[in-house]
C-alpha cells in the first residue's frame, strides 16, 4: 500500500469531507476539494475547519513522505480570502525544513483562479517507527 492509499483510506474525516490527495513527492504534496453547500458556515462562505482539514491531509502527506511516522504538534492558520460553493480549493504543502525529529511545513490553499485563500504552517514530531507503506504514490 502506498502512502497516498494509506492516508486516503485511513484519514476518514478528510476523505468524508471531500479531500482528495492528488500528488505526493518527498517534501511536497497536493490535495484538492470542491466546496459544496455542506462546507459553508453561517455567513455563507467556506467554514474554516474545511480549510484546516484540506491543509491537514496535505501536511500529513508531506510530513510522512520520509521514513518515520510523523504526527502534527502545532499548526497556525491564516484566512485570507473566502471560498464559495463551486470553488475548487487546491492545497500545496511544501516542506520548509526537514528536521529529523521536528519538520516544518507550509501549506498554501488557493482557489481555481489562483487567489490565495489560506496559509497554514505546521510543526510535527517524527517517531522512529516506519510508516506501513511501500512508496509514496
Amino acid at each position: 500500500m502506498t502512502l497516498k492509499d494509506f492516508l486516503s483510506k485511513n484519514d476518514r474525516f478528510a476523505s468524508n469531507s471531500g479531500c482528495v490527495l492528488n500528488e505526493i513527492r518527498e517534501g511536497y504534496a497536493c490535495a484538492e476539494l470542491l466546496v459544496t453547500s455542506e462546507h459553508l458556515n453561517a455567513g455563507g462562505v467556506c467554514q474554516g475547519g474545511v480549510y484546516f482539514t484540506l491543509a491537514d491531509i496535505a501536511l500529513a502527506a508531506v510530513m510522512n513522505s520520509h521514513e518515520g511516522t510523523t504526527f502534527g504538534i502545532e499548526n497556525n492558520i491564516m484566512f485570507l480570502h473566502s471560498a464559495n460553493v463551486g470553488d475548487k480549493l487546491t492545497a500545496e504543502a511544501t516542506e520548509v525544513y526537514n528536521h529529523h525529529k521536528i519538520p516544518y511545513v507550509e501549506v498554501r490553499i488557493s482557489n481555481q483562479f489562483g487567489e490565495l485563500c489560506c496559509v497554514v504552517t505546521g510543526l510535527a514530531y517524527r517517531k522512529s517507527i516506519k510508516m506501513p507503506v511501500d512508496g509514496l504514490m
